[in-house]
């Protein structure tokens, strides 16, 4: 199971970042707070101090188009937010 899908990158998670050393990560949605720590600490070699998960449901979509209407739905995901010990950080941009 491939536990890190992959890591958010929004104006809202690099400011929390820069501020509280915390960053996010969309996970699988099986994984548990001791899978997603791991996986952290394997891939990035940080320390993590605290894993906080949020469950999000799909929502429900439709739009009118010159076809008829369309109705459809977005999938559901979670998400998980790593807060990493004093002095670690984990570098996203490097390989760009």
């Amino acid at each position: 199971m491939d536990i890190i899908i992959k890591p958010i990158i929004t104006e809202k998670m690099t400011a929390q970042a820069e501020s509280m050393n915390r960053y996010g990560f969309i996970v699988d949605r099986r994984a548990d707070k001791i899978q997603i720590r791991k996986a952290i600490q394997d891939l990035y070699s940080v320390k993590v101090d605290a894993v906080n998960t949020m469950r999000y449901g799909g929502k429900l979509k439709s739009r009118y188009t010159k076809a008829g209407f369309i109705q459809g739905k977005t999938s559901a995901y979670k998400k998980a937010i790593i807060t990493l010990a004093e002095g670690e950080a984990i570098d996203f941009y490097s390989n760009i």
